[in-house]
Parts: C-alpha cells; sequence; structure tokens
C-alpha cells in the first residue's frame, strides 16, 4: 500500500477486528476519489475539466490529503504542481498550507514568488484572504520573508 496510514488501520496492530469500514472525515469527496486515483495508478487525477482556481484549490486538497495519509510521493507532486501555478491572489493562502504542512519547496517557492513580485503585485498579495489568514495563523513566515528579504538586499 502507499499510504503508511491506511496501512496501519488495515493491518497494523491497533486495527479493530469488529470494524467491516473505515470512515474518512474531513476530507471533500472530490480528493477522497483523487487520492484513491493516486494510490492504485501512482498518478493525480485528470483534471483538465477545472477552471484556473478550482484546479488550484483541487492540488492544495489533495496535499493535506496525502499528508494526512503519509503518501510523500503525492504530496512533491501536488508541491511542485502548486509551485507552478501561485498567483498573487493566492499565494497568502498556499504559503500558509505549505507551512501547515511542512512543504518546504512550496514555502519557498511562494517566498520568492512575493519577494519578486512588483510593488503593485505586492499590494494584491498584502489584500487578500489568504495573507490576513498567514498573518493570523503563521505569523513566523512573514518573519522569514521579512529576513530573506533583508538578506537579498545585502547581497
Amino acid at each position: 500500500m502507499r499510504s503508511a496510514v491506511f496501512r496501519a488501520e488495515f493491518y497494523g496492530p491497533m486495527r479493530d477486528e469488529q470494524m467491516c469500514s473505515v470512515t474518512v472525515e474531513d476530507m471533500q469527496p472530490a480528493a477522497f476519489r483523487g487520492l484513491l486515483h493516486f494510490i492504485y495508478k501512482d498518478s493525480l487525477p485528470r483534471m483538465g475539466d477545472l477552471n484556473n482556481d478550482e484546479y488550484e484549490e483541487m492540488l492544495r486538497h489533495l496535499l493535506v490529503a496525502a499528508d494526512r495519509y503519509a503518501m510523500e510521493r503525492m504530496k512533491l507532486m501536488c508541491e511542485s504542481k502548486l509551485c507552478e501555478v501561485l498567483c498573487a491572489d493566492t499565494v497568502g493562502t498556499t504559503l500558509a498550507l505549505a507551512h501547515q504542512r511542512h512543504c518546504s519547496q512550496l514555502k519557498d517557492a511562494c517566498i520568492e514568488f512575493i519577494m519578486n513580485s512588483s510593488n503593485r503585485m505586492v499590494d494584491v498579495v498584502v489584500a487578500s484572504k489568504g495573507y490576513e489568514k498567514l498573518k493570523r495563523e503563521c505569523p513566523t513566515v512573514i518573519a522569514d520573508i521579512w529576513e530573506k528579504t533583508a538578506k537579498r538586499r545585502r547581497l
């Protein structure tokens, strides 16, 4: 099995012999289907029918699912895809997710995106709901941005 968490639930010493099914809570059905797709096919599901916002949102949900079920390859694939679709409106949300889910590649890409943005784009980032959430839930990330910006200016 690709998931150590599912392996433990189904076959580990703590499994419940009486239980006939496992309930997966706090996950959208489409994200769960994507998780199952990856488990069986070792690839992310096709998402060509989604618009840009839906695609990015689905990647975030799949990354959370991959992290929750200890599927590192899937998590890295989602990180990589999210790095490709960063935009000013959602980079704050993506950065908060990267910090919370310990996605260093994605976190670095988000910080680079912000640092390389024009003043007008930074205004869009700062005005976004995701940036507000980032300030509230992950204040150390804001410090990371300032420190990296200061280091870059010294160079």
